[in-house]
């Protein structure tokens, strides 16, 4: 008997991403957040205990789940050298010429033999409807769903506003609280959530350019 093998979008949680949320297939939404990181192990015991204690009181104002997550990858230095190519091209003076090419291999190599990782960090905020909003035919019984009126459509549209209303809401109230502890958090927009998911669901692939977040 031949074996069925299910194509990879069925696979994949994520039905569409729009307007800064992601859609997910069981009806739910989500936004994620990313966030500027601290180098915790060059704090003094005060800071460190100041940091810790501001954590906990964030945690605990939170009425609903929230999930962190660190994305390591490897660091993508082609614009880099691109752009040391076009000075050199660029220069008049010979010797910086030669100063040029010679850092730029040096930098070739040296990623050659080390990879160099960035981390990124992210706040997942999700909102999961309620049963009988996100709820829906599927199957073969789908095809015999009833065709919805005008009146439905709009109510439908009316929920879910609603829903990502209530789904900004908390992703609002997470930001506020990283900002008190002086993180910088800023949601994620379209073609950094689709960049985000391209490498998580592609991490073989060489990585394209980051999502870097001003300090």
């Amino acid at each position: 008997m031949a074996q069925t093998t299910l194509p990879t979008q069925s696979l994949v949680e994520v039905k569409k991403i729009k307007d800064d949320v992601v859609y997910l297939k069981d009806g739910s939404f989500v936004q994620i957040i990313a966030v500027s990181g601290v180098n915790f192990d060059l704090k003094s015991e005060d800071e460190q205990a100041s940091i810790i204690g501001s954590f906990q009181k964030f945690l605990n104002s939170l009425d609903f789940r929230v999930q962190f997550f660190i994305h390591s990858r490897k660091v993508n230095i082609q614009k880099y050298l691109a752009s040391m190519a076009e000075r050199k091209k660029n220069e008049q003076n010979e010797l910086l010429k030669i100063q040029i090419d010679e850092y730029a291999n040096f930098i070739k190599s040296f990623i050659e033999q080390n990879a160099i990782i960035s981390k990124n960090f992210f706040v997942v905020v999700p909102y999961n409807p309620t049963p009988e909003v996100a709820s829906s035919a599927s199957g073969i019984f789908s095809l015999w769903k009833k065709q919805k009126t005008a009146a439905e459509k709009q109510a439908e549209a009316t929920t879910t506003q609603e829903n990502l209303e209530q789904l900004r809401n908390r992703a609002g109230s997470v930001i506020a609280g990283l900002n008190q502890m002086e993180l910088k958090a800023i949601p994620l927009e379209d073609e950094e959530l689709t960049e985000l998911f391209y490498n998580l669901y592609n991490p073989q692939l060489v990585e394209k350019e980051g999502m870097a977040i001003a300090q």
